[in-house]
């Protein structure tokens, strides 16, 4: 038997009580966690020490007893603790080198709040009710069923509409992997072309709404800011963004599915998108070139998803009893499958691959494919023979072991 994590999101449909009960929580959580850090910071210049969780929990219940302060009170405490753990593990992974310095949030940006007590919730899927403390019985969409035991709660708003994420935790048994591997390039022309000769149209979520969204912008940018105009306008333009956000969501689980349940173990290229997305324009001392056509690049690279894609087939992989192989992308759509003979001149065409030495042809992505299944199963083959450690937890590879192997 394994243990599984899983979460299950809904919409709720809450009344006005409600809804402005949300819209405070989510005021007061964010005023904690916005709070902390200007302590963190005044201490640091004081020569002071910075506290841990435990030490501004403390200070968490002086804040809603003070007199400043005291709608804190009004909020559950628990949501509020969890508002400051989260900023403890993103201190935890700037420290670590894993993420950027924590920064303030915003009003009407990523408002949400966690119950994290499953003894507080009380669920009610035959009757679509959903009971958290000093909120009462919610009503939400119950599209699907939930399987497991409710471990967490979180309530997110998004676009003008309330959201819940329920996590469950449950024992399944192992599953036996289906199919066989495949190795998967991605690209802008092709979202994702498999080594067997199967490819992935791209959606352009983004490229498609495009004109749409920039109409909105332009129509909002005439409207005197804070106004009521300005604010409907900018409803429009979230619910754009939204759209868009949500299609590109869809059309990636639907591709992430379809991967994992008929293969058992699939190769892609460990992408650096924040590299590969930079933009050209250089500084005034240096000015870029192709400033134009790498904007339009970025944009295309960015429309597609791939991380989100890459996480996606991680877990659904493991799910299914597969895992995820990711290998270094250089030089793979360059490499001869047949004769082995690397150049750049066997791609002289952005779809087309013919290698000069052995005069093989292909579709230059399906290549790529190829060169990654095969650069994959060298991967397994060096943790196989101990050349190198297989990872501690997860389905990640990473880069060195393909050096020590390629050593």
């Amino acid at each position: 038997m394994k243990r599984r994590l899983q979460a299950y999101k809904y919409e709720l449909r809450p009344n006005g009580r409600q809804a402005r009960q949300m819209r405070r929580f989510a005021g007061s959580c964010r005023f904690v966690f916005n709070k902390a850090p200007a302590l963190q910071k005044a201490r640091y210049e004081q020569g002071e020490s910075r506290l841990g969780y435990a030490g501004l929990c403390k200070l968490l219940t002086e804040w809603r007893n003070g007199a400043e302060t005291v709608w804190l009170s009004d909020a559950p405490v628990h949501p509020l603790q969890q508002a400051l753990k989260d900023l403890e593990r993103a201190y935890s992974n700037f420290f670590a080198k894993r993420a950027d310095f924590p920064r303030f949030k915003k009003k009407g940006r990523s408002d949400s709040f966690r119950y994290p007590d499953p003894k507080q919730i009380k669920l009610d899927q035959a009757n679509s009710r959903l009971f958290l403390p000093k909120l009462g019985r919610l009503r939400y969409r119950n599209s699907r069923e939930v399987l497991g035991t409710v471990k967490n709660v979180t309530v997110s708003r998004s676009c003008g509409k309330w959201f819940v994420s329920i996590q469950t935790e449950r024992e399944v048994e192992q599953p036996l992997p289906k199919g066989g591997a495949v190795g998967i390039d991605m690209g802008v022309a092709r979202f994702a072309t498999l080594s067997d000769g199967t490819f992935y149209a791209p959606l352009n979520s983004f490229k498609r709404h495009e004109t749409r969204l920039r109409r909105a912008q332009q129509a909002m940018s005439r409207k005197v800011k804070f106004s009521n105009n300005w604010k409907k306008a900018k409803a429009r333009v979230r619910k754009i963004h939204s759209r868009i956000g949500n299609a590109r969501r869809d059309y990636l689980h639907k591709c992430s599915t379809t991967i994992s349940q008929n293969h058992a173990m699939v190769c892609i290229e460990d992408l650096q998108v924040r590299n590969m997305s930079k933009s050209a324009a250089g500084t005034a001392e240096a000015p870029g070139r192709n400033v134009r056509a790498k904007s339009g690049l970025n944009k295309s690279i960015l429309d597609q998803g791939w991380f989100e894609f890459r996480r996606q087939l991680d877990y659904k992989l493991a799910w299914s009893g597969g895992h995820l192989i990711a290998v270094p992308p250089q030089n793979t759509s360059r490499t001869c499958p047949c004769c082995g003979y690397m150049s750049a001149e066997n791609r002289r065409t952005q779809a087309r691959f013919e290698c000069v030495e052995c005069g093989f042809e292909e579709n230059a992505d399906v290549v790529g494919a190829i060169n990654v299944l095969r650069a994959g199963h060298a991967r397994l083959a060096c943790e196989a023979s101990g050349a190198v450690r297989p990872p501690a937890a997860g389905t990640h590879r990473s880069d060195s072991g393909v050096a020590q192997c390629r050593a």
